[in-house]
């Protein structure tokens, strides 16, 4: 074969064609398609946070009442968890790469129009076209990324990228959303993504290998019941940290994704071509490994929304100093999550899950001192800095696991499920760490430390709710290690060198990184 077949980075053939005997893309092809992947996971994350820091001035300049508000937030966190599973579905059946494009373009035109916008419902429009775009092109980022680098160490540095960019995307966002905010106007934390999703999506075809298409039908009332279920159940995690779990809108929505979800599963195991086949989460390990990744995703997103507010309300920085302030978390990570690609093949995952539970749990432990005296850096950037450590150690080989031994047709509805589970941390996690800080607020107030002018005592109310919340974090992350500890197995070393697809088994049992490992 030629080498300019060699190099071909697009074979989204049907399944029923000729097996693609091709070597993988070169080095330098390799390097720029993980570059163009995780800049567009980077890009989807950092708008989780970054029009957070911009909505004061949103308020302002579009006319929003308090209460429409958060559907700046809610109308992009809705979209996208209520797409994701279809997103993944459409990738299968339509082609990873060219959802991925059309995902990314999406997401960049309605950044575009949203930064345009002159009313209020012209900007949450776009945050729901936004949503549907980053429902489309998320899941199949990951699937694309597990196409382009097969299993084994290649592969491991590069979900340790990816995890890398989910971890640091939030705190980046703060940052970035502070300086366009005050610099120069709330409307380039919407401008700023347009640029990103042009490279993103010109690069692609160039350079990253979209993999075989199954050609299918999509299985309209599974689709159905898994976005009105999963939007549902966002929608009441988002109502129940805003107006309590009593709420009415609260149970409702609740109870709606409680009816429709396990409508969903028994369909999913009855039709011939299911939305996400069962046999994905039966397995133990792979449950596992949701499980743990649920707990872990809930506890990191709790730091994100507790310390951010402490930092702004209690200590009095700007969004632009309190953005900074999250360096130490970011750093940890990234270098915690490069040398676990590195350690990984020699130790195992276990260990260190389980020294990235500790330090994590150590992290978490010492925000629960939070008091209204607590100073920066003296009682912060301690946590923040073993908490990215740990997260660093976790999160990478947990993004193996979930992904590990997938078969390539299942590969999109892998990564949504993966993708669906970190949305449904966030969001759960939140909702269920401010009913805790609600109450442990209440309690403070019933018995006050004398002395106190007003303002001390608002801080020394939001700070021991805060420290409850923590509490109840610490324990997500004791639970994540105790999970590792009694369930993970041992660990199959990983070969040194990878083997090209083309002289490889279809089912490489020796050189596969199971959820077990």
């Amino acid at each position: 074969m030629s080498t300019a077949a060699a190099a071909a980075p697009r074979d989204e053939r049907p399944s029923g064609a000729p097996p693609d005997r091709t070597a993988p893309p070169d080095r330098t092809r390799s390097r720029v398609a993980l570059v163009v992947i995780v800049s567009s996971q980077l890009m989807l994350v950092l708008d989780t946070t970054i029009v957070n820091v911009a909505l004061p001035d949103i308020q302002r300049a579009l006319r929003f009442s308090p209460t429409d508000l958060a559907w700046v937030l809610n109308a992009y966190t809705l979209a996208f968890g209520g797409l994701l599973l279809l997103g993944g579905r459409a990738g299968d059946i339509l082609g990873r790469l060219r959802v991925f494009q059309a995902g990314v373009l999406l997401f960049g035109v309605a950044s575009l129009a949203g930064g345009l916008g002159t009313e209020s419902w012209m900007l949450v429009a776009c945050r729901v076209g936004q949503g549907v775009g980053a429902a489309c092109a998320s899941p199949n980022a990951l699937a694309l990324l597990t196409a382009n680098f097969p299993e084994g160490p290649r592969r491991t540095k590069a979900l340790a990228a990816w995890a890398a960019a989910n971890g640091v995307g939030g705190s980046i966002g703060l940052i970035l959303g502070g300086m366009l905010t005050t610099w120069v106007s709330w409307r380039w934390v919407m401008f700023i993504n347009v640029p990103i999703a042009i490279g993103v999506a010109a690069l692609a075809p160039t350079f990253i290998r979209g993999p075989l298409r199954n050609p299918g039908r999509f299985d309209v009332a599974g689709a159905l019941a898994a976005t009105v279920g999963l939007a549902a159940l966002t929608y009441g995690f988002i109502r129940a940290s805003s107006d309590g779990w009593g709420d009415t809108w609260t149970l409702t929505a609740l109870g709606l994704a409680v009816a429709v979800l396990p409508l969903f599963v028994v369909h999913e195991a009855r039709v011939d071509q299911p939305l996400v086949p069962l046999r994905l989460v039966a397995e133990p390990a792979r449950a596992r490994s949701y499980l743990v990744l649920l707990l872990v995703i809930g506890s990191m997103f709790s730091m994100f929304f507790f310390t951010t507010q402490f930092l702004q309300e209690v200590l009095g920085f700007s969004a632009l100093r309190a953005g900074l302030a999250f360096l130490p978390l970011s750093v940890g990570l990234l270098v915690s999550a490069q040398r676990t690609s590195a350690l990984l093949p020699r130790l195992g995952p276990k260990p260190l899950m389980l020294a990235g539970a500790v330090l994590c749990g150590g992290g978490m432990a010492w925000l629960t001192q939070l008091s209204e005296n607590t100073s920066y850096p003296a009682g912060i950037f301690g946590p923040m800095l073993l908490f990215g450590l740990g997260v660093g150690l976790l999160v990478v080989p947990l993004n193996i696991s979930v992904v590990a031994g997938v078969s390539p047709k299942d590969a999109g509805a892998a990564s949504s499920m993966m993708v669906v589970t970190q949305q449904v941390g966030a969001t759960l996690g939140l909702a269920l760490l401010v009913t805790v800080y609600g109450a442990a607020s209440r309690d403070a107030a019933r018995n006050p430390p004398a002395g106190l002018d007003p303002l001390e005592l608002r801080h020394h109310l939001l700070a021991s709710g805060m420290a409850g919340a923590f509490t109840v974090a610490t324990g997500f992350v004791a639970a994540v290690f105790l999970t590792v500890l009694l369930t993970w197995r041992g660990h199959r070393r990983q070969p040194s060198a990878e083997i090209p697809p083309s002289q490889a088994p279809s089912s490489p049992a020796s050189e596969r990184v199971t959820a077990d490992d």
